[in-house]
């Protein structure tokens, strides 16, 4: 019974984001660097203005991926 416990425990690794939200955050950022990041729907679209924003849009596109990334916080 305590193996079983054990193994769940490792599953889960107590990471907060997965694997595939740290690459698309990375490739947001190289995209950021490299000017070729926009913000915003069809058009012109401005290029991206901060990393700040470069990480929040890898991270809104790892979401729709499916991958594991915390839930957006709320406003209060």
């Amino acid at each position: 019974m305590a193996a079983k416990k054990k193994a769940s425990r490792k599953e889960s690794s107590g990471r907060k984001y997965g694997e595939a939200a740290s690459r698309s955050v990375e490739s947001a950022l190289h995209r950021e660097k490299k000017g070729t990041l926009k913000s915003g729907r069809g058009g012109k679209g401005g290029t991206v203005k901060s990393r700040k924003q470069a990480i929040a849009i890898g991270l809104s596109e790892a979401r729709k991926k499916g991958a594991k990334v915390p839930r957006r916080k709320t406003a209060a």
